[in-house]
């Protein structure tokens, strides 16, 4: 398998394992999703064994170079965005009765549903990664996408 493959299949475990983990929650079981998360890893293992294409050269060093800062770079932006809204969110708390109670605007997400988003952001950034991987492979002429 390519390192492409590779890295759309930890994204995708990743997924599941946001599945599982809400899962998880509303079973109340949390042992579950350990377990889960313990095979996941496992799993990722045994796949990065498989993959075929680990040449490391200064072409390929300055690609994954690349990618992760350009990953990095879009995923702080939407990350930090999403992480000022739910504070945002958090510090709205309602406070001691007055005499009229203040109409609040609807909330965009309740506060239990922030931790499954940011789970979900995290996934995204192994998606982004893949991308940003692919472009600078085209760029940089490491021609590592999949034909499989």
């Amino acid at each position: 398998m390519k390192k492409n493959s590779f890295y759309l299949i930890v994204g995708c475990i990743a997924i599941v394992l946001v599945g599982l983990f809400w899962y998880s929650e509303e079973i109340h079981t949390p042992l579950l999703i350990e377990i889960a998360f313990i095979a996941a890893v496992a799993a990722v293992y045994l796949a990065r064994r498989k993959v075929v294409d680990l040449i490391e050269d200064e072409r390929s060093a300055k690609i994954t170079e690349k990618a992760a800062m350009r990953t990095l770079q879009v995923f702080w932006v939407v990350f930090c965005a999403f992480s000022i809204g739910a504070v945002m969110q958090i510090l709205h708390v309602p406070s001691f009765p007055r005499a009229a109670p203040p109409i609040r605007p609807s909330e965009i997400l309740p506060p239990r549903s922030m931790g499954y988003v940011q789970l979900g952001l995290l996934c995204l950034m192994f998606f982004l990664y893949v991308g940003f991987r692919m472009y600078y492979a085209r760029k940089y002429g490491d021609w590592e996408i999949d034909e499989e």
